[in-house]
């Protein structure tokens, strides 16, 4: 018998990769793009061909070149001819103005009826907004009505489009970003000298961390700004760990003094990295309750705020009495909370307290509809790339036992 199951994913619900930028020289664009096209060669004809889909055939094509910068090989990323050149993202703005993408209204335009691949414009337009709402508030003006006087040409177009691309295609990945170079001096621009970061620069990027290599001059540029506020939390710890698949380094045009001008990319499986964790672990034991007040109460317990997992053993005590071991594994900000609960729900008059390291894999959580039934699914990607997961028991406790086997058979051979 055939059986018609579906399913349907949470929202970054999976961790695929962890994805660490190494801001090096700093961070522009086309850095960014050259940086992952290098380490993720595959997603070359995809990333190529969004990119070439937003703009008018005179602005030229894209391009993905090998480059060097200091002593490290590296890849460049830009139009090619008919333009004179490419973006230079750390000496001012080597841009072209024989034509430009427009207002950000124009922009968001031009990537909605562009023939993109699936999630391309969604993100393309995501960063493009951070710039908006960046500029809106220095200028003073609605977003829609935003032109981009410093991005607006079409190699900064194809910056965001190819770097929403590489988003879209990569959703599953966990971003985090090294301190960012500060920089120093003046960039000029179409307003006059303005101070480094840029003010759009600085706008997108507050409650990143910084820091000060002594080198002057425009090391995060606006767009660059975008894509790190796209798709970095500045406040998750940049922990990056696990087997190390590819690195990818894109490099910028302007020489440095005394580093390499490039962006490295990191890429790391995540089914390698188990992430390090703490948790707070709660325990006692209960002699006189009853086999219904200890289940009652436990079942509450389940349902407090901040308890992860409970469970109870059987042990022996003085006098040979037997008792219930209880034992929750707490989210550590929860701790105090929980253990109230505790006094409150059992007999106990004492209860002991630690914390814990734990190493936690990965974990994917998905629906699927199986034979008319809404039914949950774990699974987890283990150490050497093996797959397991595993349908949730309170999901199937209404179905027939066969089709639990079947549910369990199919969970197991990855095909849920």
């Amino acid at each position: 018998m055939k059986h018609n199951c579906s399913i349907l994913l949470e929202a970054n619900s999976q961790v695929t990769h962890t994805i660490h930028l190494d801001a090096v020289g700093g961070v522009a664009g086309d850095m960014f793009v050259a940086a992952m096209l290098d380490a993720r060669p595959d997603l070359c004809a995809r990333v190529l061909a969004d990119a070439a889909a937003v703009l008018p055939a005179s602005a030229g094509q894209p391009e993905l070149v090998e480059a060097a910068s200091g002593a490290l090989r590296a890849r460049r990323f830009g139009l090619a001819a008919p333009q004179v050149h490419h973006h230079a993202p750390a000496d001012g703005h080597g841009h072209r103005h024989d034509g430009d993408a427009g207002s950000f209204r124009d922009m968001v335009a031009r990537i909605r009826a562009a023939s993109l691949h699936a999630g391309t414009a969604e993100h393309a337009i995501a960063i493009l907004t951070h710039l908006a709402e960046a500029e809106a508030v220095l200028h003073g003006v609605p977003v829609s009505d935003v032109h981009f006087h410093e991005i607006a040409d079409w190699d900064s177009l194809l910056d965001v489009v190819a770097a929403g691309s590489i988003a879209a295609a990569l959703a599953g990945a966990r971003w985090t970003a090294s301190p960012l170079p500060r920089g120093g001096g003046l960039v000029k621009t179409r307003h006059g000298l303005l101070p480094v970061p840029a003010p759009a620069t600085a706008a997108i990027l507050r409650g990143f961390a910084w820091r000060d290599d002594g080198v002057s001059g425009e090391r995060v540029t606006p767009t660059g700004a975008a894509i790190l506020r796209h798709l970095v939390d500045p406040a998750a710890p940049a922990v990056a760990s696990g087997r190390l698949e590819a690195v990818g380094t894109g490099a910028g045009t302007r020489v440095l003094p005394g580093i390499p001008n490039v962006l490295r990319a990191l890429v790391f499986d995540a089914a390698e990295a188990a992430r390090p964790d703490h948790i707070s672990v709660l325990s006692f034991e209960i002699d006189d309750m009853t086999g219904e007040e200890v289940a009652m109460a436990a079942d509450r317990l389940r349902a407090v705020d901040g308890v992860v997992d409970l469970s109870i053993g059987q042990r022996l005590g003085k006098k040979g009495r037997a008792m219930q071991s209880f034992r929750l594994l707490v989210r550590p900000d929860a701790a105090q909370a929980v253990a109230d609960r505790c006094f409150a729900e059992t007999s106990t008059i004492g209860l002991r307290l630690r914390e814990e390291r734990r190493l936690v894999l990965p974990r994917r959580l998905s629906r699927t509809a199986c034979e008319g039934q809404d039914v949950s699914v774990k699974s987890v990607r283990r150490p050497g790339g093996i797959a397991t997961a595993k349908a949730e028991s309170d999901d199937l406790a209404g179905d027939t036992l066969a089709a639990r086997r079947r549910l369990k058979q199919r969970a197991e051979d990855g095909s849920v």
